[in-house]
């Protein structure tokens, strides 16, 4: 049997269209599923007539592949990572590489490098976005591990990786668990990203008293936009346009219940950014509204004891349509800065390494939050890599500025009239403690200082110049 180029366990839709997609790219794939049916149904369907082998145990997987075998390991993360890699690990070569594909916890990615390489095999975390489109036509791809191990897949990766205008959406992100850990925030910025736009709809809807037809027609109108084109803007003008087919006098996504669910990265994010001490206000609170949203039942009980304001809209639409799309903007701004300025807080405390310009670069294709803007994101990184806050960068400082009016007001006529807008307030609130060169944290510290000793510095003295009152 002739030795295939590269291997991929675990056959679900993401395994399966990045088959497709590697061998479409000209190289020939072994596949292994641990279910023979999986495996079986794929080859007498999908892989009808490609260049692709099935096998149906894991030895006979090894086997076919040509050396240093390549094998793409795409299952759920955790601990069904770990119960592939031992049993590939007494069957493979020094040389052989393992590449994680899931979205593993960057931390278990770190402990699995080591592991590896200490024994002469490689092992890449390899963060993969753009769901079952991007796998099979092209994602974003963001490889972790040595650089070596890196080098050996390149080839292949820059094939079936998304083009752009500068290059293939995929770059060597940095040792270690580099790779699963910049998806991990990718995947937090996509939390912020689509609150975001949730409350944004949320806002037209029942504020503004747009229909189903007329926000479709503001979200296509947003899409064509510099600011705001973007995959997520895209979809849910496409989203608003869908009709039911079970009601098929109504819209689907009014059926559908109001109860988001989450896989963890979001909630894996957030962690890290406490433990890292780098503020994410709008990335916090979506994954507190997803949470929120799952107390349906509590919430529906809630309605109908707890009131809210009862005014209406008596505004300009147009005004305030165009008033929602400046706080959008200036939202997912705050978002992305965050999310950059806490991975460039991570590039330092765990000798990563990251090019922020770089990671902007390869999200501009084939991945969940690419965007128009993040050309500019590029722009500001390349052109100071150093940058602390991504608010400060001559591409977006003064669009907030411009913007900000508007976006005040919006949280404005949210208040008044009920509608939760959390992502907005947080993203409005960090701008606002960014910006301001004095806090009210002093007395923070002098509660501190007074009940435990905490101790302070004075705005007189040298800083890290510890003092401490006698406050009886």
């Amino acid at each position: 049997m002739t030795e295939q180029n590269f291997g991929v366990i675990g056959l679900a839709v993401m395994g399966e269209n990045l088959v497709l997609n590697i061998e479409r790219n000209g190289f020939s794939v072994a596949v292994y599923n641990r279910t023979p049916t999986r495996t079986q149904e794929f080859m007498a369907d999908r892989a009808q007539g490609k260049n692709i082998v099935p096998t149906y145990s894991i030895e006979d997987f090894v086997k076919a592949l040509e050396r240093p075998r390549k094998i793409l390991v795409m299952v759920k993360a955790g601990k069904p990572v770990d119960l592939v890699i031992d049993q590939l690990k007494p069957l493979l070569e020094p040389g052989d590489m393992i590449i994680d594909g899931g979205n593993s916890l960057y931390e278990d990615t770190d402990r699995r490098v080591a592991d590896l390489e200490s024994t002469d095999l490689r092992f890449i975390g390899m963060g993969v976005s753009g769901g079952e489109e991007g796998a099979l036509n092209g994602p974003s791809l963001m490889p972790g591990g040595t650089k070596e191990a890196y080098q050996e897949i390149e080839p292949i990766v820059t094939k079936i990786a998304a083009q752009v205008d500068d290059g293939p959406c995929v770059t060597y992100i940095g040792p270690k668990g580099a790779g699963h850990y910049v998806k991990m925030v990718h995947n937090g910025i996509e939390y912020g990203d689509m609150q975001l736009i949730a409350e944004a709809y949320d806002l037209l809807k029942n504020v503004a008293g747009l229909s189903n037809e007329q926000l479709h027609e503001v979200f296509a109108e947003w899409n064509a936009t510099d600011e705001l084109n973007s995959f997520l803007i895209e979809i849910t003008a496409n989203i608003f346009k869908k009709k039911d087919d079970i009601n098929t006098d109504g819209f689907l996504v009014d059926y559908i219940l109001d109860a988001a669910g989450q896989k963890g990265t979001g909630r894996w994010t957030v962690v890290n950014s406490l433990e890292l001490g780098v503020p994410i206000p709008t990335i916090a609170a979506a994954v507190n509204a997803r949470i929120m949203s799952s107390f349906k039942d509590e919430r529906v009980a809630a309605s109908r004891v707890l009131s809210g304001p009862q005014g209406k809209f008596d505004g300009d639409v147009k005004s305030f349509v165009n008033q929602v799309r400046d706080a959008l903007y200036c939202s997912k701004m705050c978002s992305y800065a965050q999310g950059m300025a806490l991975m460039g807080k991570a590039s330092a405390d765990f000798g990563y390494h990251l090019n922020l310009g770089e990671i902007a670069r390869i999200w501009k294709g084939g991945c969940i939050i690419k965007a128009g803007f993040l050309g500019k994101i590029k722009h500001a990184y390349d052109e100071n890599p150093t940058l602390p806050n991504l608010l400060l960068a001559p591409e977006f400082k003064q669009s907030i500025l411009d913007r900000q009016s508007a976006w005040r007001q919006v949280l404005s006529t949210a208040s008044l009239m009920g509608i939760p807008v959390p992502a907005f307030s947080a993203s409005l609130d960090y701008f606002d403690s960014y910006r301001r060169d004095r806090l009210p944290q002093n007395l923070t510290q002098a509660q501190r200082d007074y009940f435990g000793a905490h101790t302070y510095e004075r705005t007189d003295k040298p800083r890290g110049e510890a003092f401490h009152a006698d406050w009886f």
